[in-house]
């Protein structure tokens, strides 16, 4: 059997890792989840560890229950990436006003644009449902209505932590452009919101962890957080293909003469929900930090930002719930890393990448990551390689 099977409260829990690895906060978190009178499988993934609400890197498959704090703050948190025409031969030496292009279309950390982004204007945005998704925003939670014009004018942003743009090339020499973000603060508010709710019902105060409180089907809380997290899931991955719109047109712009062209776009949620089928139930899986990873689905697997990514095609293995991991995972937490790394550290660990190499991105240093090598070889039973990316660009939020 290729994972390992530990005990839980009511379903064993399926590990793609070595459970003496796992550090003992994260195996308690794991625990306390298979308590959960609605849970019905729990898949753990090779990149997991500690999180807030619930283990990072975890499946958790519930029957007619969700937990929005095992969901997290970033709803719909995910990785999209394309493969463009140009090669390794098309980029200059000095990558650095590259950097800047990105840098100056998409804004980073808590910044927005000054005016919302118009997706006709994107070559080849989706724009079809544009005006629907919108309209969809009355109908969240009223607590966070106020938010909507901060939420038009994050759409098409960054964010900061570990989300980041990069420009890599693969093992051919093919340039790929990737990038990593969320629902930025729409989504955290819906968030917070929701999960301080489902804290506050009744059938939540026996539980061992207050952060496994959920929301139970057919009820009016359920119905209203489904709506606000499938909207925020939405954001998501709008935000994303607004984000690689941008990103398309620096890179049109800065190799007019090659006139780069760009084949469709992969985009994978890792922090969301969705109503999948497993042995003869509907159930609503739970992916905290992993990806869908059904037969023949395509997915993104990035490493840290001096390592490299991989491009996967899912093996549909139903034993980890179609799941895979959605990352390296973090070996060590972001103060541990500021404590023992400095920017010489990050300057010698990221050679070779125009990036930002300053104390204010230390906790992202790749020596703070696991080694993608190996997660990747812990799971070559849920996904397949199709193609291993080393990046070149990388803009940090």
């Amino acid at each position: 059997m290729p994972y390992t099977e530990v005990p839980g409260a009511r379903v064993p829990i399926r590990m793609w890792t070595e459970p003496a690895t796992v550090e003992d906060v994260a195996m308690r978190q794991l625990h306390n989840v298979s308590t959960l009178p609605w849970i019905k499988g729990l898949a753990v993934m090779p990149d997991v560890h500690f999180g807030k609400g619930a283990t990072v890197g975890s499946v958790i498959a519930m029957r007619g229950a969700v937990c929005p704090a095992a969901v997290g703050v970033d709803i719909g948190c995910g990785m999209s990436a394309v493969k463009t025409s140009l090669t390794a031969n098309d980029l200059p030496g000095d990558l650095s006003r590259l950097r800047s292009g990105i840098e100056a279309a998409i804004p980073v950390g808590r910044a927005m644009h000054d005016d919302p982004v118009d997706p006709g204007r994107l070559h080849g945005f989706p724009t079809r449902g544009w005006e629907d998704f919108w309209s969809r925003f009355d109908g969240i939670a009223d607590a966070v209505k106020f938010r909507q014009g901060r939420a038009v004018k994050q759409m098409g942003t960054l964010g900061s932590g570990n989300h980041f743009v990069e420009v890599c090339t693969d093992s051919t020499g093919a340039v790929w452009l990737m990038l990593h973000s969320g629902s930025r603060n729409i989504g955290k508010e819906l968030a917070e919101y929701h999960i301080g709710r489902a804290q506050q019902l009744s059938h939540n105060q026996g539980l061992v962890d207050r952060d496994l409180a959920v929301f139970i089907a057919d009820t009016p809380q359920m119905a209203a957080y489904q709506h606000d997290l499938f909207w925020a899931q939405e954001y998501a991955k709008n935000n994303r293909a607004v984000m690689m719109g941008l990103l398309q047109d620096v890179v049109r712009k800065e190799f007019k003469k090659a006139k780069p062209l760009f084949e469709p776009v992969i985009s994978c949620h890792h922090n969301y929900v969705a109503q999948e089928r497993y042995e003869g139930m509907d159930l609503l899986v739970t992916r905290k930090g992993a990806i869908r990873a059904g037969s023949g689905d395509y997915g993104i697997i990035p490493g840290s930002m001096g390592t490299g990514s991989y491009i996967v095609r899912g093996l549909g293995n139903p034993a980890s719930f179609n799941s895979a991991s959605h990352g390296a995972g973090r070996k060590m937490s972001r103060n541990a890393a500021k404590k023992r790394y400095s920017a010489r550290d990050l300057v010698e660990q990221t050679r070779g990448v125009e990036c930002r190499k300053d104390a204010g991105v230390v906790d992202e240093i790749p020596a703070a990551y696991k080694r993608i090598e190996q997660v990747m070889e812990q799971q070559r039973d849920l996904v397949e390689v199709v193609a291993k990316l080393k990046q070149v660009v990388c803009v940090k939020g």
